[in-house]
């Protein structure tokens, strides 16, 4: 019980240090789109006979005129292209009667019943055995409606080239307007065959895609339950 009251106080005086202060940022340092992109690359095998000789007209590489600058390889960046416009509807209703009767009734089996009516309480007669009825209903609705619209564009690096060609990508962008913090990070997986001449690729393209686009700041804070109400909110079973 002295853990759930610590916790809690611990957790706000780290955002105490915030107080007066706009959020800042991630560091970059240190990340894996960091190692990426300082990283050295790879040698390029040069034929002296092939297209990147001196005495060639023709250039290879991917600076020329010619050369494709479509990201592919670990430290380079390629632009993801976000529409998400979904909506969904679904309607559902489900309903069931059902009722039934029974009754058995014995008026006269070798003289037993008119026997055994004699021995019944004043009233109670074989006549009219058992009789047995029943009735149940049920009737259930449901209804989702769901409608998400997103249009962003997001710079991310190369972080991994996979053995078996796929590149998995990062991207993460901060913007801090006044003492708000909007993120967006995204990950993921692309083939490079994917990619277009203009080094960009949608969203639904990428396998994997982990999108996040959220905020931290003043006025998120103010959006959230505070946290001793979060607290009851788990503790409480009703």
């Amino acid at each position: 019980m002295r853990w759930l009251l610590i916790l809690p106080a611990l957790a706000a005086c780290g955002r105490l240090e915030e107080v007066g202060r706009a959020p800042g940022f991630s560091a970059l340092e240190g990340s894996t789109q960091h190692h990426a992109m300082y990283s050295a690359p790879l040698p390029e095998s040069s034929d002296p006979d092939g297209p990147g000789a001196p005495s060639s007209l023709w250039s290879s590489s991917r600076a020329s005129l010619f050369g494709d600058r479509r990201a592919g390889q670990r430290g380079d960046i390629l632009t993801v292209v976000i529409e998400i416009d979904d909506s969904a509807e679904i309607d559902n209703s489900t309903g069931r009667s059902r009722s039934s009767d029974e009754s058995m009734e014995i008026p006269s089996l070798l003289g037993l019943p008119q026997r055994i009516d004699r021995r019944l309480p004043e009233g109670a007669s074989m006549a009219e055995a058992a009789e047995i009825g029943s009735s149940s209903s049920y009737r259930g609705e449901g209804s989702v409606s769901r409608n998400e619209r997103l249009t962003l564009r997001l710079a991310a690096t190369v972080v991994e080239e996979l053995p078996n060609g796929v590149l998995r990508i990062e991207g993460q962008q901060e913007v801090r307007v006044n003492f708000e913090l909007r993120e967006l990070i995204l990950t993921g997986y692309v083939r490079p065959v994917d990619i277009s001449r203009q080094n960009e690729i949608t969203y639904d393209k990428i396998a994997g895609a982990r999108i996040s686009y959220g905020g931290r700041g003043q006025i998120t804070d103010v959006q959230q339950p505070r946290y001793g109400q979060q607290i009851t909110d788990i503790l409480l079973p009703f």
